[in-house]
């Protein structure tokens, strides 16, 4: 496969077919609950099983990557880490020291520093799979990379930031899918046990014919770092990445696209159109928003109010809720009739004095490795890149709908060539003088002329 020839595999050509697959129509009511794998769900695992030992390369040593990463070898028997890719050399540094401290040496002949070191570790004939956590903006080109290598592949959200990525996440799924290989995502609602067991109960028609949707991550300004003395302006912004929308797609897509996807999942199509609105008030740091309040159409007089702030000293709170003709439910635990009464609740396992434990035996984060290997093992094929590339985009539409001010519609940010990356990744200096979007202007860029993406 290292033969095949990149322009060929992400051209037009390729991409012409692709449309809306995964999308189906809107559940409704049925007489009996399918069984997950009617469902296209995954299964709900104790532990991955036996099979050969499976060696994984993390690209993306950070926080998140090094939580990854031990998620997989916590996952099941005969697994280990065997290379690391990282930009910066002390986030290598301090994941070894990590799994050094777990007795799981890293050889450093296999650890592998900047833009391309990504190519270098999923080089290594031994790695099976690879653990992509890098920031979103190169996961396509990562993901193309582990295809060609021949990988299996764990993605964490968001897939990309712009639909040029979107596009190329498709692309190279569908080619995994051919050859074989299997690739899960980090939306891990979709591997939470109450989270299914929900669905499986609205599919069954539990709360009648779905009529409308909302979804909402409110919480805190996330976390940003002060310049360091040294640091050139490409090395301010990948460490800062979150703070920057080329890097991270905005927190409409770095967070909110948890609770949109499951939207997007419980309905069963992507929406039609988005309209809203966002701002900023509050940043010192970077060019997103503070807030965003987008309304997605799916149609048929269907919508889902979807909401996401990052401002200090506010109301927080993190989930979705759908309605339906004779109930509505949080999507994770708990369906109400439209009185409000409870009609049915998870029943959590509970702990050594008989009480609830409010969470599922095995963690999602874990659950969705467990899955990935035992798809592997057991030859149970998986696949989660175009779905979670699709909810990915929802987000990307919302997101230019409030950046614009306009009605954004799915054909048009699907076909849509904004590329937010620059035409050239190298350290250095960057002019930086990034605009923050402004609604009803007639063409937003939010890069600077060295980068090459505007939003539509």
């Amino acid at each position: 496969m290292d033969n095949i020839n990149r322009r060929k595999f992400i051209g037009t050509a390729a991409l012409a077919g692709i449309g809306l697959a995964g999308a189906g129509a809107i559940i409704s009511g049925c007489k009996k609950a399918p069984d997950n794998k009617e469902l296209g769900l995954p299964p709900v695992l104790r532990g991955a099983p036996k099979g050969k030992k499976l060696r994984a390369a993390l690209i993306g040593a950070g926080a998140r990557g090094t939580g990854a990463a031990i998620n997989f070898i916590s996952s099941g028997p005969d697994l280990e880490i065997i290379a690391l890719a990282d930009v910066f050399q002390d986030k290598i540094d301090a994941c070894r020291e990590r799994f050094a401290s777990f007795n799981l040496p890293i050889p450093e002949e296999n650890c592998f520093t900047g833009f391309d070191g990504y190519k270098k570790a999923m080089a290594i004939p031994d790695v099976d799979v690879v653990i992509l956590a890098t920031p979103p903006q190169f996961r396509p080109d990562h993901f193309l990379e582990a295809v060609l290598k021949g990988k299996h592949a764990f993605l964490e959200k968001p897939l990309a930031v712009d639909p040029v990525g979107i596009r190329s996440i498709i692309t190279s799924a569908k080619k995994a899918e051919s050859v074989g290989l299997n690739v899960v995502t980090g939306t891990q609602r979709r591997h939470q046990e109450d989270y299914i067991e929900t669905y499986k109960k609205v599919a069954a028609g539990a709360i009648g014919t779905i009529t409308s949707a909302k979804a909402f991550w409110n919480q805190d300004h996330v976390w940003f770092r002060e310049r360091e003395p040294g640091w050139d302006d490409m090395t301010y912004m990948i460490r800062n990445w979150n703070n920057f929308c080329w890097l991270c797609g905005d927190h409409i897509l770095d967070t909110h696209v948890h609770n949109i996807d499951v939207i997007n999942w419980f309905l069963g199509k992507v929406p039609e159109k988005a309209i809203g609105y966002g701002g900023r008030a509050r940043r010192v740091t970077g060019d997103q928003y503070d807030f965003f309040s987008i309304d997605f159409d799916y149609g048929n007089g269907i919508s889902s109010h979807s909401m996401c702030r990052q401002i200090d000293s506010c109301a927080n709170a993190t989930g979705e809720i759908i309605m339906g003709t004779e109930g509505y439910t949080n999507c994770q635990n708990t369906i109400w009739d439209l009185k409000g009464n409870v009609i049915w609740q998870f029943e959590y396992p509970k702990d050594e004095n008989g009480n609830p434990m409010n969470q599922t035996v095995i963690p999602p984060y874990v659950q969705e490795h467990m899955h990935l290997v035992y798809a592997i093992r057991t030859g149970e094929y998986v696949n989660e890149a175009e779905q979670t590339a699709l909810s990915t985009l929802t987000a990307i539409m919302g997101r230019t709908a409030a950046y614009t001010g306009r009605a954004i519609t799915w054909d048009e940010i699907y076909k849509s060539d904004m590329d937010l990356g620059p035409a050239k990744l190298e350290f250095g200096k960057v002019d930086m003088a990034f605009p923050t979007p402004v609604p009803g202007t007639p063409v937003i860029t939010t890069v600077k002329p060295a980068f090459n993406g505007q939003i539509i």
